[in-house]
């Protein structure tokens, strides 16, 4: 039945999930397994790191003086923290352009006290509150510079858009024209893909020299360095992205993908890992990502025992009140392969 976690209350099992894990190395060889790792994916927000390649390739952000958590916030689903909407606004106002040029929406941030900073204040939600918007003021940006209209840079057929799909088949070396798109929660295409392709390019992403075009191959290098370097702003405060980051210094990238998708890649060993939780729950995603790493002997020697980490580690089940009452513990053996991803050349 493919189960990756059982969710206890009391002791008790209580429901489970089912889940699909694929682990593939630099060279295009799926090596672990669970579950079906050629699942046809959405990798949602996980392809963040891929749509920023443009903004770099472009000069985008050479031209409009990024640096390196400008960058990482073009790959997060942030908090709507201050900070991340400073941040976001920066980017905007430097490519000569305002915050209603956002398409992607708003929502409540995950960051609490935001939330209730802007109910004191008598203020609305607007999208640079979206997790999304250091995402979409980067495209807003890269249009701007290259002379194309900010003003319809989330529809398919703009070349903002076009130019993120070039990158994200050759990446992943999967053929251009068999990529399925939909519309993501924020209103830009959003990518389907294999699952072992998605960890493939994850650890291409990981160790770029594998990449062919050189100006790809240092955006690559220059995107995954500073999410590692400024890891606060892929997430924020309490999150996994950022506590995952901290806690292996400079030797895993990684980012969520809204409906339970988590990818990874690691520059120590050049392996990607990419995860999807069958029924798009989001609360066991971080635990089995965790036993995935242990499995693989990835962090056992003090990164996985970071007290940020490892808190994401068999997490407790709380009640109204705050108190644990059960627990979610991943359950799942990786199984070892090897097979060749199907490689593709655009």
């Amino acid at each position: 039945m493919n189960i990756v976690a059982n969710v206890y209350r009391g002791g008790i099992l209580e429901s489970s999930h089912r889940g699909h894990i694929a682990v593939v190395d630099a060279s295009g060889h799926l090596l672990y397994s669970y579950g079906d790792p050629h699942r046809l994916t959405f990798a949602r927000s996980a392809m963040k790191p891929l749509q920023t390649i443009p903004v770099v390739e472009t000069g985008t952000a050479d031209q409009f003086v990024f640096e390196d958590a400008d960058l990482s916030l073009c790959c997060a689903s942030h908090s709507g923290e201050l900070r991340h909407r400073t941040r976001a606004m920066g980017i905007l106002e430097r490519a000569g352009q305002g915050e209603e040029l956002l398409q992607c929406g708003t929502h409540v941030p995950r960051d609490e006290e935001s939330y209730k900073q802007l109910i004191r204040d008598g203020r609305e939600l607007t999208p640079i509150y979206s997790n999304c918007s250091g995402k979409h003021s980067g495209m807003i940006a890269t249009a701007v510079h290259m002379g194309e209209d900010p003003a319809t840079y989330h529809l398919e057929s703009h070349p903002v858009q076009q130019r993120i799909l070039d990158a994200i088949a050759d990446i992943m070396c999967y053929p251009k024209d068999e990529i399925r798109t939909a519309i993501d929660g924020c209103g830009v295409p959003v990518h389907q893909l294999p699952l072992a392709n998605i960890a493939y390019g994850f650890a291409r992403m990981a160790k770029p020299d594998v990449i062919e075009k050189e100006a790809r191959r240092d955006a690559v290098k220059r995107i995954t360095e500073a999410m590692m370097a400024a890891p606060e702003m892929v997430g924020g405060n309490k999150r996994y992205c950022t506590d995952l980051m901290n806690a292996f210094e400079g030797r895993l990238f990684g980012k969520a993908g809204a409906e339970a998708v988590y990818c990874i890649g690691d520059k120590a060993t050049g392996l990607g890992i990419a995860i999807k939780i069958e029924d798009g729950s989001p609360r066991a995603t971080y635990a089995v990502m965790n036993e995935v790493l242990r499995q693989l002997g990835i962090g056992t020697d003090g990164a996985l025992q970071d007290p940020a980490l490892s808190s994401h580690t068999d997490p407790e089940v709380l009640n109204m009140k705050g108190q644990a009452v059960g627990k979610i513990e991943a359950h799942f053996q990786l199984q070892q392969v090897r097979e060749k991803v199907p490689v593709v050349k655009n």
